[in-house]
């Protein structure tokens, strides 16, 4: 049942600490799985690998209530109507604070099916003056349905740690992936985006990320890369939930 718009909805897009420094806006959902309030159950990240025993975002000031409240809110709005949560986004985007402004989509989650991300795609080309980028595990997705129909001012990079890594092409794609030390990454030829997150769309790649100082988490990963570590595992895909299979955007009509 479509909601009641006398009220206003509640603001999705947010800043949190780590972007904020770079004016970088920002946009989440739950990360890997769980369980709504309602009882319905999620898998947002169809494609984590290895990233999902060292996520950063199902720790820390991501698990206090009020966060994952407001990220399952999020989510909730997206599997409820995607048409109205679609045109409620291009509400928020198209406000002057937005003109030449940067949004990360998922700091925790990811494009869990065709039609959500066919919706960010449509999103994007509506809104040409907005840089939305993402990191993403969704790699046949993309290429799928991103290469041959995103507007100039929707990036990606491809993070290694999924079940798809094998699909990433060094020579082609631009890609990211997890180091224990700043002096990994320069000793790997690689190039840091210590400096900005946008380096990760905008600079040179590949590009490489130090580890999240999460000490149990930097244990648990030691001194391999995300690629490194799920090179070791069995290449194959659990039965996790895909998501609709509905591939059209949504309709989006004037903010």
């Amino acid at each position: 049942m479509p909601r009641n718009n006398a009220r206003r909805p509640e603001r999705m897009i947010t800043q949190n600490r780590w972007l904020r420094g770079s004016g970088i806006h920002n946009f989440s959902i739950p990360a890997l799985a769980g369980k709504l309030p309602d009882g319905r159950k999620y898998v947002t990240c169809p494609a984590a690998g290895v990233c999902a025993r060292a996520c950063n975002a199902r720790t820390g000031t991501y698990r206090f209530p009020q966060v994952l409240a407001k990220h399952e809110r999020n989510l909730a709005r997206i599997l409820d109507d995607l048409d109205q949560w679609a045109a409620d986004m291009l509400a928020e985007l198209h406000t002057p604070k937005f003109d030449g402004a940067a949004l990360r989509v998922h700091d925790a989650g990811d494009y869990f099916s065709d039609a959500y991300l066919l919706a960010w795609i449509a999103i994007a080309r509506a809104t040409p003056k907005t840089l939305i980028y993402s990191y993403t595990k969704e790699v046949s997705r993309f290429e799928r349905l991103a290469v041959p129909r995103a507007p100039e001012n929707f990036r990606w990079v491809y993070s290694f740690g999924g079940r798809e890594d094998h699909l990433i092409d060094l020579s082609r794609h631009r890609a990211a992936d997890v180091f224990p030390s700043e002096e990994a990454i320069a000793a790997a030829g690689w190039h840091s985006n210590a400096a900005t997150d946008l380096d990760a769309v905008l600079g040179p790649s590949p590009v490489g990320m130090t580890q999240n100082n999460i000490p149990h988490l930097q244990k648990r990963i030691g001194e391999r890369t995300f690629r490194e570590w799920q090179a070791s595992k069995p290449r194959g895909r659990r039965a996790l939930n895909r998501g609709p299979r509905d591939t059209r955007p949504p309709k989006l009509g004037p903010p």
